[in-house]
């Protein structure tokens, strides 16, 4: 009767030469799959001084992957990486990529404006002192995203407000090109690299942001920043890509931190 071999002699089936694997692929198909998934020693059909598998164990490997990028990730030059707004899923990933910086142009945290119909009527006083409700949690989610940057990360978080496209160059996109500005500006700056910008999808409003960087430092064809743009949007705006197309921010430039990537 054999006995189990210790755990420090066990083989892994991997390290056998590729000829005897395939001996052994008919045992490794017979074994029983309704049991836990534990290490389990191979015993050979055949006998003899060279076909002695009992020290062999088989390990099941885990297919899937460890890290999980936020959504619509995407690498936009060497050092600045795009995307949706991260979930607690994707911070293993984030912490491998050692960011410096991450830019975040958004509006949870920002107190919606009342339109026309919003406004409370004559008799109901006491429901417009209410305070309106988080339907979405979306406070708690950026509590809960800045708590893990500050006490995980190294990074620099920038919560630059920003609503979502609307018309250009009225009073309500004033705020959204400032952020823009304060954005590209820290994007001239190769010591905030690693970094990343993101918003809540990542779509339109990082769209403009990186449209606006192709044009103003790298001077790429407008063709080629609308198709870019498209490509992660999947569908065009016509209020973001006028922006993209005839704004002019005032922006400067530090030779010595100047990123690779600017054009001269």
């Amino acid at each position: 009767m054999s006995t189990r071999p210790q755990q420090d002699q066990l083989r892994d089936i991997h390290e056998v030469h590729s000829e005897t694997q395939l001996e052994l692929l008919p045992m490794v198909s017979n074994q029983d799959r309704t049991g836990p998934a534990t290490n389990t020693p191979l015993q050979s059909r055949s006998e003899g001084p060279n076909r002695d598998y009992a020290s062999l164990e088989l390990k099941i490997l885990n297919s899937r992957p460890q890290y999980y990028p936020p959504l619509n990730f995407s690498l936009v030059e060497d050092g600045i990486y795009r995307s949706g707004f991260p979930m607690p899923i994707n911070y293993p990933f984030l912490e491998q990529l050692g960011l410096k910086t991450i830019i975040y142009l958004g509006d949870l945290g920002m107190e919606k404006k009342k339109s026309k119909k919003d406004k409370p009527k004559k008799d109901s006083k006491e429901k417009s002192e209410k305070k309106p409700k988080d339907k979405h949690g979306s406070t708690e989610i950026l509590d809960s995203y800045k708590k893990w940057v500050a006490e995980t990360t190294d990074a620099k978080l920038y919560h630059l407000p920003m609503e979502s496209s609307q018309e250009p160059f009225v009073s309500a996109q004033v705020q959204a090109q400032e952020s823009l500005t304060a954005a590209l500006q820290l994007m001239l700056d190769k010591n905030n690299f690693p970094m990343l910008i993101h918003s809540n999808k990542g779509k339109h409003r990082i769209g403009v942001l990186v449209g606006l960087m192709r044009k103003l430092l790298q001077g790429w064809c407008m063709s080629g920043i609308f198709e870019e743009y498209e490509k992660f949007a999947m569908g065009k705006s016509e209020y973001d890509l006028e922006c993209i197309e005839i704004w002019q921010p005032e922006l400067w430039v530090d030779e010595d931190s100047k990123p690779d990537f600017v054009r001269s």
